[in-house]
């Protein structure tokens, strides 16, 4: 397994050693070990999720608060996706930044992203099947998103909006500003 950090350096590019001969391939998609060896804190991942969907769904910019922050390992089955992480730690030098690849299923490429960020990605190919790994469980009440579309992202979606078909509930997302603010007035009610 190849590492290697993206321009936002918490974020992780992961290639398999994919072992090929005219039967087909075998890889290993994920060693806990190596991953580890790499980080400077070791993860446990517990929990699989996986999606199917078709060319120009988007899910996201997803994200679970503190203390159910979640580490997401993304690979894909079949088709491919634009995967972007946006970094929403607001003490990070790199705040309000994105890095974003192309996975597939024929580029066998994989993004580990950290606690901390927003995550989403556009399905690129009909019957696209994503995969990702998470360290913490899903906790509903904790789950929140920021707008696809903010413009002080400036994510460079590779699909018009047009194209882009969105849930109910990602359709409600605020800015990340607008997200920061209404997280300082609960702290600033918290205190």
């Amino acid at each position: 397994m190849k590492f290697t950090r993206t321009k936002i350096s918490d974020v992780i590019i992961c290639e398999p050693t994919v072992h090929s001969d005219k039967r087909g391939y075998f890889m290993e998609t994920f060693r806990q070990d190596q991953l580890n060896s790499f980080l400077d804190t070791p993860i446990h991942f517990c929990q699989d999720n996986e999606s199917q969907s078709n060319t120009g769904v988007l899910r996201g910019l997803h994200f679970q608060e503190t203390p159910h922050s979640q580490t997401k390992l993304v690979h894909v089955i079949h088709g491919s996706i634009y995967d972007v992480a946006v970094d929403i730690r607001k003490e990070s030098p790199t705040f309000g930044q994105y890095t974003s690849i192309t996975l597939s299923a024929s580029n066998k490429k994989q993004l580990l992203i950290p606690k901390g960020f927003a995550h989403g990605f556009v399905v690129l190919e009909d019957q696209t099947i994503v995969s990702y790994k998470v360290d913490q469980l899903y906790c509903p009440e904790a789950d929140r998103g920021i707008a696809f579309d903010d413009p002080d992202l400036g994510i460079k979606w590779p699909l018009p909006a047009t194209k882009i078909q969105l849930s109910q509930k990602d359709t409600t997302h605020p800015t990340l500003n607008e997200y920061m603010t209404q997280l300082s007035k609960a702290n600033d009610t918290n205190d």
